[in-house]
C-alpha cells in the first residue's frame, strides 16, 4: 500500500465521521442509520489498521533491505580497494586505455617502465613510447585489433622510454567490452623482455658455436629419431629473419640430408615458392617484422588453393608464451620452441613429411 492509497483512506475516514456528526445533529431520533454509519467507520478503522500494518511490515523490510546494501556497498569498496592495490602495486607494468591507445590508466610500474611519473602517463597516446619508425607497425596491430572480434592477444614492439634507451617489451592487450559487446577499452599488460631475448640469442649463438666443433656429438642425438624412411633430399623451406636461428636449424637439417632454402621474410618466401618447385615442409618463425607467420601461413593456404599445393608446415617461435593453440588454428600443423632439442625438430620434420 501507497502513502498516497493510506492518505485517501484517512481522508474517507474523517469525511465519515464528519457526515456521521451532521447526521446525529439533524436526526437525533435515528438510531438504525447511526448505527450503520457507525458499522461503517469500525470498517473504515479496520482497513486503516491492515493498513498500518502493512506500512509497518514494509518500512522493517525496506530497513533489511538497506542494511543489506549497505554491507554490500561495504563489500564492494574493499573488493575495489583490494584490485586497486593489486593494480597499483602490481610488479609489471599495467595500463587501461581506450580504443585507441590513448592511456586512461597507469600503475607505479608502468612509470617506472617507462621514466615518467604514472599520472603523467594519463591522458598520453601509448604510440607516443614507440620508436617513430615502428609505429606504424603498433597503428597497425591496434587498428586489426579494435576491427576483430578479438581475445586476449601478445604483440612484441619496442619501446622508448623517456629519456632513456629503447627496450624490447611484450604487450599482452585484452579486450573490455560493454553488455552489448562493444569494445570500449583494452586493459594492456607490458614487460621489458630485452635480457629474455638476449638469453635466448646467446644460447643460440652458443649452440651454433659448438655445432661444428661437435657435430659428432650433436649427430647421435639427431640420428635417434626414429625415422624409418631416409630424409636425404627433402626440401624444406625455411623462414626466420634472426641470423643466427637461420644457421643454427639449417645446420641441423643439413646434417640429415635435408635441403633447406632459408629466407628472411615472408615476401621473399612467396617468391621461392612461386619461381620454385614445391618444397616438402615449410618451417616459419611466427614473430617476424613487417609480415608475421601467421601472414605466411594464410599466404601459403591461398597460394595451395591456386596451384593445388599441399604443403605441411610447422611453426618455430621463440617466446615461451607463444599460444600453440593458436598457431594450429590458423594452419600450421606442428609448433615448436626454438629452444628444443635437435631430436625434437627432425622428429618434426620427418612427421610432417610423412616420413616419421
Amino acid at each position: 500500500m501507497s502513502e498516497e492509497e493510506f492518505s485517501r483512506c484517512i481522508q474517507i475516514l474523517r469525511q465519515q465521521i464528519e457526515a456521521l456528526q451532521k447526521y446525529i445533529i439533524l436526526n437525533p431520533r435515528q438510531p438504525q442509520q447511526v448505527a450503520e454509519a457507525m458499522q461503517q467507520i469500525d470498517a473504515s478503522l479496520d482497513t486503516l489498521h491492515v493498513l498500518s500494518e502493512q506500512i509497518h511490515s514494509s518500512l522493517e523490510t525496506m530497513q533489511v533491505i538497506q542494511e543489506q546494501l549497505l554491507e554490500q556497498d561495504e563489500y564492494l569498496a574493499e573488493e575495489r580497494q583490494r584490485y586497486y592495490d593489486l593494480f597499483e602495486f602490481a610488479p609489471d607494468a599495467y595500463l587501461l586505455t581506450d580504443t585507441q591507445g590513448v592511456i586512461l590508466l597507469a600503475n607505479r610500474a608502468a612509470g617506472a617502465l617507462f621514466n615518467v611519473l604514472p599520472n603523467f602517463l594519463i591522458g598520453k597516446p601509448l604510440i607516443n613510447f614507440v620508436p617513430e619508425a615502428e609505429r606504424w607497425v603498433f597503428r597497425n596491430k591496434l587498428n586489426e585489433f579494435s576491427s576483430l572480434y578479438s581475445s586476449v592477444q601478445e604483440w612484441e614492439i619496442r619501446m622508448c622510454p623517456r629519456r632513456s634507451q629503447p627496450f624490447d617489451a611484450s604487450l599482452l592487450v585484452a579486450p573490455v567490452r560493454d553488455p552489448f559487446r562493444t569494445l570500449v577499452s583494452l586493459r594492456i599488460g607490458v614487460r621489458d623482455i630485452t635480457k629474455y631475448k638476449a638469453a635466448n640469442l646467446q644460447h643460440i649463438q652458443s649452440v651454433a658455436e659448438l655445432l661444428p666443433e661437435a657435430a659428432t656429438q650433436l649427430l647421435p642425438l639427431a640420428a635417434a629419431v626414429e625415422t624409418p624412411l631416409s630424409l636425404d633430399g627433402l626440401q624444406v623451406l625455411f623462414v626466420d629473419d634472426e641470423a643466427d636461428a637461420r644457421e643454427f636449424i639449417t645446420a641441423v637439417l643439413e646434417q640429415h640430408g635435408i635441403y633447406v632454402t632459408a629466407v628472411v621474410s615472408v615476401a621473399e618466401a612467396l617468391e621461392v615458392l612461386e619461381r620454385s618447385s614445391r618444397p616438402d615442409v615449410i618451417l616459419s618463425d611466427i614473430r617476424m617484422p613487417d609480415e608475421d607467420g601467421y601472414a605466411l601461413i594464410k599466404k601459403v593456404r591461398a597460394l595451395e588453393a591456386q596451384k593445388g599445393w599441399q604443403i605441411p608446415a610447422g611453426a618455430i617461435t621463440a617466446y615461451l608464451g607463444e599460444d600453440r593453440a593458436k598457431a594450429l588454428s590458423a594452419g600450421f600443423q606442428s609448433h615448436l620452441h626454438k629452444l628444443a632439442e635437435p631430436t625434437e625438430l627432425i622428429a618434426m620434420v620427418a612427421q610432417l613429411a610423412g616420413r616419421g
